[in-house]
């Protein structure tokens, strides 16, 4: 999951009627070249640019099919496509994050891929990450790139207090930040209490927010209730930051961690390239990329996330069939090789790892974090439960509710969201 951080474009909002193009294709008969639109979900400043010149090479590759760009910001991209969609309105093809995917299908917005050109080279995508966009067996996105969480470390700052190598557990985590308050000018860890970043700490004790094959309800149980603790405990050991409820809370913890002012926090490799830049890794060496800490079942585990390329199913067969070729050179070998250089995200095909990607700073290192990835499940309503959790969680980590109480009301919006799930 790309979390909510994406930059915004200005332009986005005034420019989603205008390219929308999938409720607009007509007969699909035409003298020029077909125009397809692509709503493009990613970092508009760090990532949108290597975006905008693969189109330029697709185009010229392909004289017959035109791309409008349009990159939409993150956090508000589900629901403009949804909205789009339901008007017949939304986009040829779009970069979902991959628990948008399931929900997008059940709504029927989604053309499914099976036996398309968008997947003939599929062979080469991991196959866990093909499934991730599956629903019901059917093929309705491909893979583009992939991502988990893992622990940042600066090196130096953890050398000053003592520590040569990352802490694998929470008892650890707290030592660390400790010492590095203790002997040197920084803070030792910033919990951020989004609520996709609260997941590594359930994972870590057996747990998730549904457990999806039993449709249950899990997140107000005993191992939730344990794994919520201990984030809040966490968070008020000493050296930890205190917590950040502003609006620019990513910002500030970012900002924080490239300018040495704190030693670790939970981060995926989209910001490896804004990492790079920052002045406590001039030297790309600095930075360590470990697993998460292990919760009390001796677990570590992060969330796999990415993003897919899907086809909007209202376009007519012309664009459709244009759309299908794009999304095919977007998610092709050479591609996710030119897209993992340029931008520091991590590939969704064994194919696309040339020695040139393994030796690009922080890619290896993510790359051996997925095996410890969890792939979320094929639930529509999957994506929407970080929402509810979110609010209760910061609530919780603010005092203003304690943990089982907290927890106890998220229960109770799932259960509107999911009826049938038994709590």
């Amino acid at each position: 999951m790309r979390r909510g951080i994406a930059a915004t474009a200005l332009v986005a909002t005034l420019a989603l009627a205008a390219t929308a193009c999938g409720g607009d294709s007509g007969s699909g008969k035409s003298d020029g070249p077909v125009t397809i639109t692509w709503w493009d979900t990613s970092n508009a400043t760090n990532e949108g640019p290597t975006y905008k010149a693969l189109v330029k090479k697709f185009e010229k590759a392909n004289p017959d099919i035109k791309v409008t760009y349009v990159n939409v910001p993150f956090d508000t991209a589900q629901n403009k496509f949804t909205t789009a969609a339901g008007s017949k309105g939304a986009p040829d093809v779009m970069r979902s994050d991959v628990g948008w995917t399931p929900g997008f299908v059940k709504s029927q917005f989604l053309a499914p891929l099976d036996g398309t050109p968008a997947v003939a080279s599929a062979g080469g995508i991991d196959p866990t990450l093909l499934k991730q966009a599956q629903v019901d067996g059917k093929q309705y996105g491909v893979p583009l790139v992939t991502d988990t969480l893992g622990l940042l470390w600066n090196k130096d700052l953890l050398k000053k207090a003592g520590y040569d190598k990352a802490p694998t557990t929470l008892a650890e985590v707290k030592a660390v930040a400790k010492a590095v308050e203790s002997k040197t000018d920084a803070e030792g860890f910033w919990l951020h209490d989004d609520s996709y970043y609260l997941m590594p700490f359930l994972y870590g004790e057996g747990t998730d927010m549904v457990d999806a094959g039993a449709k249950k309800i899990t997140v107000n149980s005993a191992p939730a209730v344990k794994a919520v603790t201990e984030a809040k405990d966490l968070l008020h050991a000493p050296g930890v930051h205190k917590l950040d409820v502003t609006a620019n809370k990513y910002a500030n913890m970012q900002d924080a961690f490239v300018n040495g002012k704190v030693a670790m926090i939970v981060q995926g490799p989209w910001e490896l390239t804004n990492i790079y830049k920052g002045a406590a890794f001039k030297d790309p060496a600095n930075l360590g990329i470990a697993p998460v800490p292990a919760g009390s079942t001796g677990t570590a585990g992060a969330p796999l996330g990415g993003h897919n390329l899907v086809a909007y199913a209202g376009q007519d067969a012309q664009h459709l069939k244009a759309s299908e070729k794009f999304i095919g050179f977007m998610t092709s070998a050479a591609t996710q090789t030119e897209i993992t250089l340029k931008n520091g995200t991590l590939p969704t095909r064994s194919d696309a790892v040339t020695p040139a990607v393994q030796k690009e700073p922080g890619v290896s290192e993510f790359q051996a974090l997925l095996k410890n990835g969890k792939a979320r499940p094929a639930l529509p309503e999957y994506s929407s439960l970080y929402a509810d959790l979110l609010t209760n969680y910061t609530e919780i980590l603010q005092g203003k509710s304690s943990v089982q109480s907290g927890l106890d009301a998220t229960a109770k919006s799932y259960k509107k969201l999911l009826p049938d799930f038994t709590d």
